[in-house]
């Protein structure tokens, strides 16, 4: 119930940033919603920035360190935000607005690990995929479970609207949600949860230190996590492929992939 608490306020703070966002893009725009155009003749929300909405924490691919918001997802929106010749600004939003492209009222993109599926694709865009990231069961060491099979009957956490949530469903586990990955992780360090069922790489980071935990099960589900435009902006989802193309062809994005998964993403 504690954390359940915990995630509420979250969920209320957060929802109040996206307002705050919301109400400082109109005043910067004078009270107009009108989108103003970068250097290439994209439209921007905010004239000179681009400004992307992500769920923050979901470590590695977004969170606050030193008073910065850092990640893999937040490397490559800084290039994409490069190549557009704009600042980035990064704007915190729930995961369930960006799944349901909510967001996209706020933003000009949304990149926070989000898979692509076919419901998804019906309200957003999405670009060519950036990441294959299957699932993973991670327990403590001494737990005494080795598979799913093992972890019917306890206590499972997922994070909520993710896919890992929709698997622990259709595998017959009712699993206990989160709002976010990190009251998840801590969840399973305290305890309140037996395992936890979530992404190969966030989770994998998580515990990549921790000899107490490990990754018992893997399931290959074929997720691959794209960058979401607004329905029918083929004018950003061609920038954003084109910085994600020349990501991949200059080595970029790989070394991007070794400095926060190390050998835990494929």
């Amino acid at each position: 119930m504690q954390l359940k608490s915990l995630a509420t306020a979250k969920m209320s703070a957060k929802a109040a940033a996206l307002l705050a966002a919301g109400v400082l893009t109109l005043t910067a725009c004078g009270g107009s919603s009108t989108p103003a155009a970068s250097e290439g003749g994209i439209k921007l929300i905010n004239a000179g920035k681009l400004t992307v909405c992500s769920d923050i924490p979901y470590e590695p691919f977004e969170f606050q360190k030193d008073g910065k918001t850092v990640g893999f997802d937040i490397d490559i929106a800084n290039e994409v935000a490069k190549d557009l010749g704009a600042e980035l600004n990064t704007v915190d939003s729930s995961f369930e607005a960006i799944e349901t492209g909510t967001a996209l009222t706020q933003c000009d993109v949304s990149i926070s690990s989000i898979s692509i599926t076919d419901t998804r694709k019906s309200v957003m865009d999405f670009s060519t995929p950036y990441l294959d990231d299957d699932l993973t069961l991670v327990a403590s060491t001494d737990s005494g479970i080795k598979s799913l099979d093992d972890a019917k009957g306890k206590k499972v956490g997922v994070q909520q609207a993710t896919t890992g949530a929709e698997y622990a469903k259709d595998k017959g586990i009712e699993a206990q949600q989160f709002e976010d990955t990190g009251l998840l992780v801590q969840a399973l360090q305290a305890g309140t949860v037996d395992a936890a069922l979530g992404n190969q790489s966030v989770l994998g980071y998580a515990i990549k230190d921790d000899p107490k935990f490990k990754s018992v099960e893997d399931f290959a589900t074929g997720e691959k996590l794209g960058i979401a435009v607004k329905k029918g902006n083929t004018a950003m989802l061609e920038k954003v492929n084109g910085t994600l193309k020349r990501l991949t062809d200059d080595g970029s994005l790989e070394k991007f992939k070794t400095t926060w998964f190390g050998q835990t993403a494929k």
